[in-house]
């Protein structure tokens, strides 16, 4: 049975969707599609339905990184049916915190850039309202903590 991984942010347009896309990039480069399932899900309610966004998507073509998927908010039953749920700033892990009964599942939620290893960022920054640099910014910074968080998988099995 695959580990399941569950990548938050607010909206589930730019953060959380790139980290999806990212680590499925690096499951496949490893050949390891067969070990963990990857899902994105937003602390709102703000874009349901709606694709990545635009200019996210055009970054992580850049790198050959594909975006996929439509936005979905974090429901009650992820934290039972995810192994490992990853915030990608402070407010998405309070709010994650808030969310999750009785703190049974506190063990499971983690913030994306404790697994950098080449970044010293303590959360990933929302590229939504400015420049197509950070949005680069982004991907880069998500692909160095994908392959951290990959990385200590295999060693932790």
């Amino acid at each position: 049975m695959p580990q399941k991984l569950l990548f938050v942010c607010l909206g589930n347009i730019c953060r959380s969707p790139s980290a999806e896309g990212i680590m499925n990039h690096l499951l496949q480069q490893e050949q390891l599609t067969h070990a963990y399932q990857c899902d994105s899900a937003g602390t709102s309610s703000y874009h349901i339905g709606a694709s990545p966004d635009r200019r996210m998507a055009a970054a992580g073509l850049r790198q050959n990184i594909v975006l996929t998927g439509n936005s979905r908010q974090v429901q009650l039953e992820d934290f039972a049916d995810f192994d490992i749920i990853l915030a990608m700033d402070r407010q998405n892990y309070r709010d994650l915190m808030e969310m999750n009964p009785d703190e049974q599942y506190a063990s499971k939620i983690h913030m994306m850039c404790d697994f950098c290893t080449n970044f010293a960022d303590k959360e990933v920054p929302d590229p939504y309202y400015g420049g197509a640099s950070g949005f680069d910014y982004v991907i880069d910074l998500l692909v160095d903590a994908c392959s951290g968080l990959l990385e200590n998988l295999q060693k932790t099995g």
